[in-house]
């Protein structure tokens, strides 16, 4: 049994999703956003306390859910150099978040996602959103933002297994060649 902590950063906004992997079962834990918006402009103390505030609410999901398991999106390389970095920043908030904790960090295009939990690497958000809630058999659409962190953690759930099992094959082979 593993507990996944998937993350889509944003400086603004980060979603966040929990599963439970049990075998080939994947039960929902929980979702949601941590919300770094100020009221106050967009200035360089201020973009501070919003990685502040990531860091902080990702160690809160951590002391909450106790996670074995965290995966976070990579940074896409957009039109916006300046968004990209900000974006880079609050995903370092988040990933030290994670190893202060002792989590390994596993790192996932938004392609890589897109094609383990849609089948297609091309989806957009409502398919996402659709199939994280076929997958995960919850009674609602969720939020955007926690519909792309469960899909981060389902990624990792399906990408961990088949690790595992290559893993699992590689040691019996080594071991049938010792013998």
């Amino acid at each position: 049994m593993s507990i996944i902590l998937g993350i889509d950063p944003g400086s603004r906004i980060t979603g966040y999703g929990v599963i439970q992997k049990e075998g080939r079962k994947v039960s929902y834990l929980g979702s949601g956003c941590i919300k770094a918006i100020s009221g106050g402009k967009d200035s360089d103390e201020d973009f501070s306390q919003r990685l502040q505030i990531i860091f902080a609410g990702v160690s809160e999901l951590i002391i909450q859910f106790k996670p074995e398991l965290f995966a976070i999106e990579q940074v896409f390389m957009g039109v916006n150099p300046g968004g990209a970095l900000k974006l880079g920043q609050a995903r370092g908030a988040a990933i030290v978040a994670a190893t202060n904790n002792g989590l390994a960090v596993a790192e996932y295009s938004a392609r890589q996602i897109k094609q383990a939990v849609v089948g297609t690497g091309g989806a957009d958000k409502a398919q996402v959103q659709h199939m994280v809630k076929n997958i995960l058999k919850l009674p609602g659409t969720p939020q955007a933002d926690a519909a792309d962190a469960l899909a981060v953690a389902l990624c990792h759930a399906n990408s961990h297994d088949s690790l595992s099992k290559l893993a699992g094959q590689a040691s019996k082979t080594v071991r049938g060649r010792l013998r």
